[in-house]
């Protein structure tokens, strides 16, 4: 069982949306796959202009050293994942709770 990491293309005509899995070298673009690593949308807009390339760098590693091999357009996203800065936390760290007020009573 010979495994990849390559792109499988979804989205509309003229709108395209790409996801990073790992699948055997056998199946179809996009057809089955063990995986989900990540995605990738080539023409963001919106929200999505901040971070159009998301990859779960941590199992790349891992299939990488399981001994799946990445396709050419693949290794290429995964360099510039690897050179961007770390994404910044989209929820902000919760603030330590405060203690209770508790009114005192003028009786």
């Amino acid at each position: 069982m010979s495994l990849k990491i390559r792109l499988q293309r979804h989205g509309a005509k003229g709108a395209p949306l790409f996801r990073m899995v790992v699948c055997e070298h056998t199946t179809r673009r996009d057809g089955r796959f063990v995986e989900i690593l990540g995605s990738f949308n080539p023409s963001p807009s919106g929200q999505d202009k901040k971070q159009p390339l998301r990859l779960k760098l941590d199992r790349i590693e891992h299939w990488m050293k399981v001994g799946a091999k990445p396709s050419d357009t693949a290794w290429t996203l995964i360099k510039q994942a690897r050179k961007a800065p770390p994404a910044v936390a989209e929820a902000p760290a919760a603030a330590p709770a405060a203690e209770p007020v508790v009114a005192a009573s003028a009786n």
